[in-house]
């Protein structure tokens, strides 16, 4: 009993060890992403279609950040928008495949040749005045210290908790039986390694766990390889799996990801012994000792060990720039099949999902709210597109045109209420971490600005059922009253451009004033036509009947325009609180 609850220890132990890296990498990812979010932001923004610049840009955001899935992340928002095309997300695709293996030169240059676990604490003390800061940029790279940190006791812990070549003789037995079975034995480590990056998340934490594995001599530099191919497979599967409840733009840069790092190690696979055999050569005109050699003693071992962290450093670099070197003319081609595999089906695809916020593939901090934001934007360009839906309704003659248009509409505010229901849920998941003073303000005017839009949705949904309604009654407004709604939708239609024009911008560089204008126009507008229609009634020019179509016509489109100008007001008042 005493040996399964030692047992229960040792695999709690490991996993702890593995969840305080993970963390520690997590803290310093968030906390550079808040540094250089906008930076990083601005470097996407700024690429072209030059493939070339594409890498280098992916290599330098993914260094940067320390997190490949958040490059992925700005890739996709940036390919929905239509800033870059799926062939230049390639490029930065296999520029973040090279920029990911820093983490295992940073792990294998200072966590095994360097043991920085006991300035772990002196550093945390170092940042904690800067992590209590009021400043958010001194606050993060507070932040940032204290993830490094932790990152190192992690790996500390790690190291001590996997067993040694000298220890557990029942782990390294077990483990034997699978690296004696020749090609067989890479496939198996192969799987592994992708196996162990889906359930953990993590491809750098599989490394940094690969690296301690063969550091403690558990298993060979041939099968460490062979799992660090596996987790270049293993990284594009959780993307793809994040990717199922997201768009089709999201769904073909996964599968070109997925694409780009499975054609690399069918290739590597082919070549490996020739590859490794290359790395050593390498290794051993450099230090004079071999990482193939496996017939160690104890002792000798104990002298090389420190070896196979930088050779494996080697190889996953090595691995990634060969691949983008190979591959990098065929970036095209892989953008054409990633499109095959995953087909456009339509307009329902596409306008009926979240374009921006993936919540597999949820980002932290200042990235989210850049999501969000771009995700409201788009939420504005649909319910202009649902009013524009009801003027062709009024103006359509044929009845099946009219109700197809009318399913349209009932649609799309179906759509506006989960929208704005999952733009809450994730403004709110964002709220909860930690966030600078200016995006708590920020996300205060999302939440005001998308409960202003779906009750934007609802009031067209009601203008729609008025028009259908007068289309059934088989009645005909006259002439004065089809020029004023004319001119009353027009208005709504300029008030709509303006807002979304707004929300394109960054909320401090808006300038509320041409909305208030076109709101004021909107009510002067509102007031005429009610003070004709009273005339008219009195003059029995029409009917009741009529007239309460009339009615709700100008004053839902009044009310339309209320709303519109509370999302400027949102933002006046954002600008307000800086």
């Amino acid at each position: 009993m005493s040996e399964i609850f030692g047992v229960i220890g040792k695999v709690l132990t490991l996993i702890g060890s593995l969840g305080l890296f993970l963390f520690g990498m997590k803290l310093m990812s968030e906390a550079l992403q808040k540094v250089a979010g906008g930076k990083m932001r601005n470097i996407l923004a700024a690429m072209t279609n030059n493939r070339l610049k594409g890498v280098f840009t992916g290599l330098l955001v993914t260094t940067t950040i320390q997190s490949s899935s958040a490059t992925t992340v700005m890739i996709v928002s940036f390919v929905n928008a239509g800033l870059i095309s799926l062939v230049a997300s390639v490029g930065v695709i296999m520029g973040a495949n090279i920029g990911t293996t820093i983490t295992a030169w940073i792990i294998a240059l200072l966590g095994f040749k360097v043991s920085l676990s006991f300035l772990s604490l002196p550093l945390i003390g170092i940042s904690f005045p800067l992590f209590f800061s009021k400043n958010s940029i001194r606050k993060s790279w507070g932040e940032f210290i204290i993830g490094f940190a932790i990152l190192f006791i992690g790996l500390q812990f790690l190291k001590e908790s996997v067993p040694g070549i000298n220890g557990d003789s029942d782990a390294l037995n077990f483990l034997s039986t699978f690296t004696d079975l020749g090609f067989l034995s890479i496939l198996i480590f192969i799987f592994v390694g992708t196996l162990l990056t889906v359930i953990i998340q993590s491809s750098s934490a599989t490394m940094a766990l690969t690296l301690v594995m063969t550091y403690n001599g558990l298993i060979p530099f041939e099968l460490a390889a062979a799992m660090v191919l596996g987790e270049n497979i293993g990284t594009t599967i959780t993307a793809n799996l994040a990717a199922i409840v997201a768009n089709v733009s999201a769904k073909r840069t996964a599968r070109a990801h997925l694409l780009f790092n499975t054609f690399g190690v069918v290739w590597m696979i082919i070549v490996f012994p020739y590859f490794l055999k290359g790395i050593d050569m390498f290794v051993q005109q450099r230090h004079g000792a071999s990482i193939l050699n496996t017939n160690l003693t104890p002792e000798e071992f104990e002298s090389v060990k420190g070896l196979y962290p930088i050779g494996l450093a080697i190889f996953h670099s090595s691995f990634n720039i060969l691949n983008t070197l190979i591959l990098f003319g065929f970036a095209p081609l892989i953008a054409k099949i990633a499109t095959k595999m995953v087909p456009d089906r339509g307009d329902d695809d596409e306008e009926f999902r979240l374009k921006y916020i993936n919540s597999g593939l949820f980002s932290t901090g200042e990235l989210a709210i850049i999501q969000a934001k771009k995700e409201i934007s788009s939420f504005g360009d649909r319910i202009e597109r649902m009013f524009a839906f009801t003027q062709r309704m009024m103006w359509e003659e044929k009845p099946k045109k009219v109700a197809k248009l009318l399913t349209k509409i009932e649609k799309y505010e179906q759509i506006t209420d989960n929208i704005e229901l999952e733009i809450a849920e994730y403004l709110t998941k964002v709220s909860e971490g930690e966030i600078s003073r200016d995006s708590s303000i920020k996300i205060r005017a999302m939440l005001k600005i998308i409960d202003d839009m779906e009750s934007v949705g609802d009031a067209i949904y009601q203008l729609a059922k008025v028009v259908e309604t007068l289309k059934q009654s088989k009645s005909n407004f006259t002439d004065y009253q089809n020029k004023s709604i004319k001119e009353m939708c027009s208005l709504v239609h300029l008030a709509f451009a303006e807002m979304n024009a707004s929300l394109e911008k960054e909320f401090d560089e808006v300038d509320v004033e041409l909305a208030k204008t076109l709101e004021i126009e909107i009510n002067t507008k509102r007031n005429q036509m009610r003070e004709q229609h009273v005339e008219d009634l009195k003059e029995k020019k029409y009917k009741h009947k009529l007239g309460s179509y009339y009615r709700d016509m100008y004053s839902i489109n009044e009310r339309i325009g209320d709303y519109i100008i509370n999302v400027s007001e949102a933002i006046q008042e954002y600008q307000e609180s800086e």
